[in-house]
């Protein structure tokens, strides 16, 4: 299948679109915002790590006085639902070509108690302003042509509700990562693919927030299974991408104690490296 024949027959826009809609915060009072997890950005009920890294992004975004998300590192404290959210900011300091803030996303608990459920500290910039200057060893992932790669709709028919994010994805994978699919891992801790958001939305600085942790685990090449919840994870975002799909790679070099390292690089349409993030999972074993 073509690329073309991937892209909707209408595309959607950055700041009309499922993603947008999905991440808008409402600004309560000063710092404070309101949210609706989205259950359509869920796995097993579990909302994703990058879908709720771009939801507090959103809201740095609109509290600190630059817009571009430079570097954000995030904890994740306890397993976030779909439903209501808050996020509480708090401006750590501002500068001329920097700002650094932090935020937390709050939930209620069945008992009514309220719960963080993830920490951000973040620096923001102006991604136009940076010098177009490139010295870098590092090179776009060696993928096959989008038509000679898998997507989703491609394998068997999922549980239901088992994986309601991928709706929302174009995800076309390599097939040298897709082993474990078919019973038989690789062992080296890679996943390659091809990535988009379904309503054919261009990415921008938040949706490479959600690009880096979009992708089926490294662990399943290890030959595991299961859910592999991330702890902490901190993205760097090098320039605003250019139209057109991704490509991201994520390796796993060291799975020790129950925890693995995913090392994810994101390359744009033009061929530059937009986004490289690090995240400690922990890895279920047996």
């Amino acid at each position: 299948m073509s690329e073309a024949a991937t892209a909707p027959a209408v595309r959607a826009t950055i700041g009309d679109s499922e993603f947008d809609r999905d991440t808008a915060v409402t600004r309560r009072s000063h710092g404070v915002y309101d949210i609706d997890l989205s259950a359509g950005w869920t796995i097993f009920n579990a909302v994703n790590g990058g879908y709720l890294l771009a939801v507090l992004g959103r809201a740095l975004a609109d509290a600190l006085p630059h817009t571009d998300p430079f570097t954000i590192s995030a904890h994740y404290l306890t397993a976030s639902r779909p439903g209501p959210a808050v996020v509480r900011t708090d401006v750590v300091r501002t500068g001329r070509t920097l700002s650094t803030g932090q935020a937390s996303l709050f939930q209620y608990d069945d008992e009514g108690r309220e719960v963080e459920r993830i920490r951000v500290l973040a620096s923001y910039g102006d991604l136009d302003s940076l010098p177009d200057d490139v010295r870098t060893t590092a090179e776009p992932p060696a993928i096959p042509p989008m038509e000679h790669c898998f997507g989703p709709e491609d394998g068997p028919a999922p549980v239901p509700g088992s994986s309601a994010i991928t709706d929302r994805l174009m995800l076309k994978l390599d097939p040298s990562t897709l082993g474990w699919a078919l019973g038989q891992p690789s062992g080296k801790g890679e996943m390659r693919a091809w990535f988009g958001l379904a309503d054919g939305r261009d990415h921008d600085p938040l949706s490479l927030l959600l690009a880096v942790d979009a992708l089926p685990p490294t662990a399943f090449e290890l030959g595991l299974k299961g859910w592999v919840p991330t702890v902490e994870l901190t993205v760097h975002v090098r320039c605003r991408p250019a139209p057109g799909p991704l490509r991201v790679s994520i390796t796993t070099r060291n799975l020790a104690g129950g925890f693995l390292e995913e090392d994810a690089e994101v390359w744009d349409s033009a061929g530059r490296l937009v986004a490289q993030s690090r995240q400690l999972a922990r890895a279920r074993l047996g």
